[in-house]
C-alpha cells in the first residue's frame, strides 16, 4: 500500500509507506524505473489537511471552512464556463468543465477543501429516469417512479458504465489540485444524495413543495418505498466507493429532504438507509482514513441518532445552536456548519460578527468545520464570501491563541 500524507522525519518521499524488515525497522527498497514512476504518481503531499484533521476531531491551528455550492452561479466565472458548456448537465458530464468549475472558488478564496462539481441526481439519471434541467424549473425526470411496475424495473446502475464521467472528473480534479512536485493544495470531497432524498425526486418527478406523492407512497405502500430505498442505498454506496477509489478524500451524504418527514418516518425511511450506506463505505484508501459526513436539512431533532450511524461528522443547518449540539454529541463526531446562508447578504461587518458568533458558540474544541447551513445563494456577492472566509480563519486562530471572545 502506498500513500501517506507527509514526508517522514528522515526525509523519505511523501506518501510512501516503506516496507519493514522482520525486526520492524524500515527497509530500503530497490525499485525498477517503472515502479518508481508509479510511486511518484501516487505519492503526494497534502499541503493543507486541516479539513481532514478537523473531521477526525484532531487539533487544528484554525477552523477550516468550505461552502456547500461553493462552485456555483454566484461566481461570474462559473456562469461563463456554464455558457461555454451549453447547460448544467454539459458542465457536470464533461470532466474538463467539472474540473474547471470545481477549482474556481479556490482561485478566489483560501478555502480548505474542494468539492466535486456534480449533482445529487446523477444516480437516478443513470437508472434511466431521464434527467433534465428546464430553465427556471429545476430538475425534472421524464420517467418518474410511481407504479409497482416502475419500482420493479429499478436496478443498481453499473457505476463504471453509466457514471464514469464522475470518477473521471474526480481523477482530473485531483491532478489539477496537485503541482508538478506532487503537492496537493487541499483535499477533495466526493458526495451523493441520500437514498430518501433521491427517492423524493424519483417519485415526485422533480422538486416539490409538500412531497405528497412520495410521502403518500411511503405510508400507503411502504413495501414499494422500501424497495426503492434499498436499491438507492446500494447505488449510493457503490457510487461513493467509486469516488473514493478515484481519489475523493472525504465523502458527504446530502439528506436534503429528510427533514420533510415526521419523527418515526425519518428513522424508517431516511436514517436507516443512511446507516446502510455508511456500513458499506470504504473508510480507508491509499493508507489514509476517508471521513464521511452526513447532513440532514431540518434534522436537528435527530442529531444524536444521526451521530450514532457511524459518520465521522454531522452537518447542521442554521436552526441548531452549535454549542449545544457539541454538548449533545459529546465528542462522538465532528460537526460541520452552520451559518445561515442569507447572512451573506448583510454588510461585511455583520457577516464577520455572525461568523464570530458561530465560532464562539463551538468554542476552543477540536472537531469543527465551518460551513453554511445550506447551499450558497446564486445572488450572494462574491466579495462577501471573501469577508466570511477571512473572518473564520482570523477569529478561529484568535480563539486557539486565547485572544478570542
Amino acid at each position: 500500500m502506498w500513500a501517506v500524507r507527509t514526508p517522514d522525519h528522515n526525509g523519505r518521499p511523501a506518501s510512501v509507506i516503506w516496507p519493514r524488515a522482520p525486526g520492524g525497522a524500515p527497509r530500503p527498497v530497490e525499485c525498477s524505473f517503472a515502479f518508481r514512476f508509479v510511486a511518484l504518481i501516487v505519492a503526494q503531499t497534502l499541503l493543507n489537511d486541516t479539513f481532514l484533521r478537523a473531521l477526525l476531531r484532531e487539533p487544528t491551528d484554525y477552523t477550516p471552512i468550505w461552502l456547500m455550492r461553493q462552485a456555483g452561479r454566484y461566481l461570474p466565472e462559473y456562469n461563463a464556463t456554464r455558457a461555454r458548456a451549453g447547460s448544467f448537465l454539459g458542465l457536470a458530464k464533461q470532466p474538463d468543465y467539472a474540473t474547471e468549475v470545481t477549482l474556481q472558488p479556490l482561485e478566489r478564496f483560501p478555502l480548505d477543501a474542494a468539492i466535486l462539481f456534480s449533482d445529487i441526481l446523477t444516480i437516478p439519471d443513470a437508472m434511466g429516469l431521464g434527467l433534465d434541467f428546464a430553465a427556471g424549473e429545476g430538475p425534472k425526470f421524464a420517467h418518474p417512479v410511481r407504479t409497482e411496475a416502475d419500482v420493479a424495473k429499478l436496478a443498481v446502475p453499473d457505476i463504471g458504465a453509466t457514471l464514469g464521467y464522475v470518477t473521471d472528473a474526480v481523477r482530473e480534479i485531483r491532478r489539477a489540485l496537485t503541482d508538478g512536485e506532487g503537492r496537493q493544495r487541499v483535499p477533495l470531497i466526493g458526495f451523493s444524495g441520500s437514498p430518501w432524498t433521491l427517492a423524493c425526486y424519483m417519485v415526485e418527478g422533480g422538486g416539490s413543495d409538500d412531497f405528497r406523492t412520495v410521502k403518500s407512497m411511503a405510508y400507503a405502500r411502504p413495501d414499494l418505498m422500501h424497495r426503492i430505498l434499498d436499491v438507492n442505498a446500494q447505488a449510493v454506496a457503490a457510487y461513493l466507493n467509486a469516488q473514493i477509489e478515484a481519489g475523493a478524500q472525504a465523502v458527504m451524504i446530502f439528506d436534503t429532504w429528510g427533514g420533510a418527514l415526521a419523527d418515526g418516518g425519518y428513522q424508517r425511511f431516511s436514517l436507516d438507509y443512511v446507516r446502510r450506506v455508511l456500513a458499506q463505505l470504504k473508510r480507508e484508501h491509499d493508507g489514509a482514513r476517508v471521513p464521511a459526513i452526513a447532513f440532514t436539512k431540518g434534522g436537528g431533532l435527530w442529531l444524536e441518532e444521526l451521530a450514532a450511524t457511524g459518520v465521522d461528522a454531522v452537518g447542521l443547518d442554521w436552526t441548531v445552536n452549535l454549542g449545544r449540539a457539541r454538548e449533545r454529541v459529546a465528542g462522538r463526531v465532528a460537526l460541520q456548519g452552520n451559518l445561515d446562508p442569507t447572512i451573506l447578504f448583510a454588510p461585511p461587518e455583520a457577516i464577520r460578527a455572525e461568523a464570530r458568533a458561530v465560532l464562539d458558540s463551538y468554542g476552543n474544541h477540536p472537531g469543527h468545520v465551518f460551513n453554511l447551513g445550506h447551499g450558497i445563494s446564486q445572488f450572494t456577492p462574491p466579495e462577501h464570501v471573501a469577508e466570511l472566509v477571512d473572518e473564520v480563519h482570523r477569529h478561529s486562530r484568535a480563539i486557539r491563541s486565547g485572544a478570542g471572545s
